[in-house]
């Protein structure tokens, strides 16, 4: 999915994970924020790549972003919680992760 802004994603990503926890079903979801290519109906970039990283490294029920993310919240009221440094596969430099708290 894309959104036009790093808020409004965590916000929809919050509704996503109530949404399926009433199912009992529980997501992991990792956002990044970035520019991305349109291919045809797809979407493609290294946002999406690392997207997908960030998005492997979550737990059930956790919704992980980038530092990227929480430096563009800043001020929203969104917290976090350090997750600490993860390594990436197919990137070069390790990435501090944050889950969103609530």
């Amino acid at each position: 999915m894309t959104f036009d802004g790093p808020g409004r994603a965590i916000q929809r990503a919050r509704c996503i994970r109530q949404g399926a926890e009433r199912l009992g079903i529980e997501v992991r979801v990792g956002l990044q924020t970035g520019e991305v290519e349109g291919r045809g109906d797809d979407i493609a970039g290294i946002a999406v790549h690392i997207a997908a990283r960030v998005s492997a490294a979550a737990g059930a029920g956790e919704i992980l972003v980038s530092r990227t993310v929480t430096d563009l919240v800043t001020g929203s009221g969104i917290d976090f919680e350090d997750r600490g440094e993860r390594e990436r596969k197919g990137v070069r430099d390790p990435s501090r992760l944050f889950a969103v708290k609530g």
